[in-house]
C-alpha cells in the first residue's frame, strides 16, 4: 500500500471516527437521561453552532498558547492513529519505537491541557490545568508497564511487530490486567468521566470555561482526536489490531477500535469522580501495583 493512500485512509479512518464517536456520546447521554428521539446529527448541529458564535476573549489571554493547546492536542490524536497499522506492513509512522512515539505524545498531553488552562488567564481554567497534571502525570506510568508487558511477546517496540504477535493469541487474553489499566488512561488522555480533573463540571468546565466559538468546538474536536487515535492504539496492542478472518484489514481495526471508543464512552458516562487526594491514592497504592504485577507476569511468561 503506497504511502499516499495509507495516509489517505487514515484521514477518513480519524474523520469517521469522531463523528462516530460524537454520535455515541450523544446516545449515551441521552440514555442516561431517560430522553428518547433527537436526530444523530445533533452532534454536528452543535458543532455548527459553536463555529457560528462570537469568540470571546478574557482579559490579556495567551493567544499564542491558547492555539498551539488546541491544534497540538488535535496533532497528538491524529499520530497516534499515524503509528498505528492500518494492514500489514502498513503504518503512516512506521517506526521500529513506535511505542515510545506514542508515549511520548501521551506525556505531552499533560503539557497541552496544563496550556489551554494557563491561556485564558482565568482562575477555574488555571485550577483545572494543575488539578490534571497532579493526576495525569502518575497515571502516565500505567501506560509505561502494560505497553512494554504488550511488547514483550514480540520482541519489539514496534507497534507493527506487536500485531503481527497476536496471530495465534491476543495480548488481552494473554494479559488480562493489561486493557483495562489502559483504558483508565484512556480515560484521563482523553478528558473523560472519573478522569475528567480537567474540564469537570464541578469547575464549571475548567480549563475550556473560557473556550468559547472556534475555539470550543477545536477543543472538543482535538478530545475525539485523541480518543480515535488513544483507541486505536489499544484495538492494536491488545486486540489484534487488523488481524481477523475474511474483512479486510482496516474494517477489523475499525470495528475494534469503535468496540474500545464505545467502552471508553460508556465508562464516561456511568463511572463518578473521586476527589483528587481520593484518587491519587487509588493510582499509587492499588494501579500502579496491579500494573507492575501485569508486567511482571508478562515478563515471567516470556522467560518461560
Amino acid at each position: 500500500m503506497s504511502v499516499a493512500l495509507t495516509l489517505m485512509i487514515m484521514l477518513v479512518f480519524m474523520t469517521v471516527g469522531m463523528l462516530i464517536a460524537a454520535v455515541l456520546d450523544t446516545l449515551f447521554y441521552r440514555w442516561l437521561a431517560g430522553r428518547t428521539g433527537g436526530s444523530l446529527l445533533t452532534p454536528l448541529y452543535a458543532a455548527a453552532a459553536e463555529v457560528s458564535r462570537q469568540r470571546i476573549s478574557t482579559e490579556a489571554p495567551d493567544r499564542m498558547n491558547w492555539f498551539l493547546s488546541i491544534s497540538g492536542f488535535l496533532t497528538l490524536g491524529a499520530i497516534g492513529l499515524a503509528v498505528v497499522p492500518l494492514g500489514p506492513q502498513s503504518a503512516v509512522i512506521g517506526l521500529e519505537t513506535s511505542v515510545v512515539l506514542w508515549g511520548a505524545c501521551e506525556s505531552l498531553v499533560v503539557v497541552l491541557v496544563f496550556l489551554h488552562g494557563w491561556s485564558p488567564n482565568s482562575p477555574l481554567a488555571l485550577i483545572g490545568a494543575y488539578r490534571y497534571v497532579a493526576i495525569g502525570l502518575p497515571i502516565m506510568l500505567l501506560s509505561m508497564f502494560v505497553l512494554i508487558a504488550a511488547a514483550l511477546p514480540a520482541e519489539s517496540l514496534d507497534l507493527r511487530a506487536i500485531v503481527t504477535s497476536q496471530e495465534d493469541l491476543w495480548n488481552v487474553i494473554r494479559q488480562p490486567l493489561g486493557l483495562p489499566l489502559f483504558i483508565l488512561l484512556g480515560l484521563s488522555l482523553t478528558l473523560r468521566g472519573p478522569l475528567d480533573y480537567a474540564d469537570g463540571a464541578d469547575l464549571a468546565g475548567g480549563t475550556s470555561i473560557e473556550d468559547s466559538g472556534a475555539n470550543r468546538a477545536g477543543w472538543q474536536v482535538a478530545r475525539l482526536s485523541m480518543l480515535v487515535g488513544f483507541s486505536a492504539v489499544a484495538a492494536s496492542a491488545f486486540l489484534g489490531g487488523y488481524l481477523g478472518p475474511v474483512l479486510p484489514a482496516v474494517v477489523w481495526l475499525a470495528f475494534k477500535t469503535l468496540t474500545i471508543m464505545a467502552v471508553i464512552i460508556a465508562l464516561s458516562h456511568l463511572l463518578a469522580r473521586m476527589p483528587v487526594a481520593r484518587m491519587l491514592g487509588l493510582i499509587w497504592k492499588v494501579l500502579l501495583p496491579i500494573a507492575f504485577l501485569d508486567l511482571l507476569l508478562a515478563g515471567l511468561v516470556a522467560l518461560a
